[in-house]
């Protein structure tokens, strides 16, 4: 028997091993950005952003909610900038919110917002300004980083909804269109429902 006779068995049961470890390698899934806003209720009103998925190079499933807000609703908010924070909505707000649109972020894309969440935190620059830096600049931002195309027109900067569905239809054929309050958006989605599931007090009440 000649040694090519010998390797061939070797290399079929190779290959077939490798096509084995193959199949059952856990696929990862991209991070997808929501984006959401409420403007009725006992809350002032607020945008925000969701992460769901997974980076596509690997680490644990994402199920996060990110917004801006002021520190303390006291009347210096109306005179010039205050002191910020980044606004983590809770479950039960973001039950009586309403999803916009979504995108499926790349990798660079993610870890370009993740950093906008560090440089508007505690750690970077966290100022508020009614006028110049709240939640809708705060997620107009993020859009933009998510690669999407956005214009800051003056009027809409105090009212999220209008301003997230600016940017959806600014990108058009870009972006999925959810258009739905959370209870008919997380009926559409396969359980468990994308919502924080970190416990946090209820935020999102200074005016954006």
């Amino acid at each position: 028997m000649t040694t090519d006779r010998l390797m061939r068995p070797l290399l079929r049961g190779l290959a077939l091993l490798l096509l084995a470890l193959a199949t059952i390698v856990p696929a990862h899934a991209a991070v997808t950005i929501t984006f959401w806003s409420q403007e009725f209720g006992q809350n002032f009103p607020h945008a925000f952003f969701t992460f769901s998925g997974a980076p596509d190079s690997g680490g644990p499933a994402l199920n996060e909610s990110y917004g801006f807000t002021a520190k303390a609703i006291t009347p210096a908010l109306l005179m010039g900038s205050v002191g910020g924070r980044i606004d983590r909505p809770t479950p039960s707000y973001i039950a009586r919110s309403n999803a916009h649109f979504s995108l499926v972020l790349s990798d660079a894309q993610y870890a370009a917002v993740r950093s906008l969440i560090v440089e508007w935190g505690a750690g970077g620059d966290s100022h508020y300004n009614l006028n110049r830096r709240n939640c809708v600049h705060f997620v107009a931002e993020a859009a933009r980083r998510s690669g999407l195309q956005v214009v800051e027109e003056r009027k809409l900067m105090k009212k999220p909804r209008s301003f997230v569905q600016s940017v959806e239809r600014a990108n058009a054929g870009r972006v999925t269109v959810i258009e739905l309050p959370a209870k008919a958006y997380f009926a559409t989605l396969p359980p468990p429902a994308v919502t924080d599931a970190t416990p946090a007090p209820e935020t999102a009440t200074a005016p954006h």
